[in-house]
């Protein structure tokens, strides 16, 4: 089990497309991935749905767990890659 906090870098926090490109992700590692926002109770990252309805805006410091990943250190750096980034640029 690995997990980091990371804060949110797309402009309009995590709406429709980042969430669509971040579950996607998480999805295709084959781990078992949660995301809490600070705060908030830890839902399944897999789950569009579940992540868009925990209304994480910009800025806002979320945590992300993985585990039962084949290399979940990997799996984690992309999930953080992609929560830091600007999607909305």
């Amino acid at each position: 089990m690995v997990e980091r906090t990371v804060r949110i870098g797309s402009t309009h926090g995590l709406h429709a497309r980042p969430a669509k490109l971040f579950t996607q992700a998480v999805a295709a590692s084959g781990a078992s991935v949660t995301v809490q926002k600070a705060g908030g109770s830890a839902v399944n990252a897999a789950s569009i749905l579940a992540v868009i309805s925990q209304g994480i805006d910009h800025g806002d410091d979320v945590t992300i767990v993985v585990v039962d990943g084949d290399d979940e250190q990997a799996v984690l750096d992309r999930l953080v890659e992609l929560l830091s980034t600007d999607h909305d640029e």
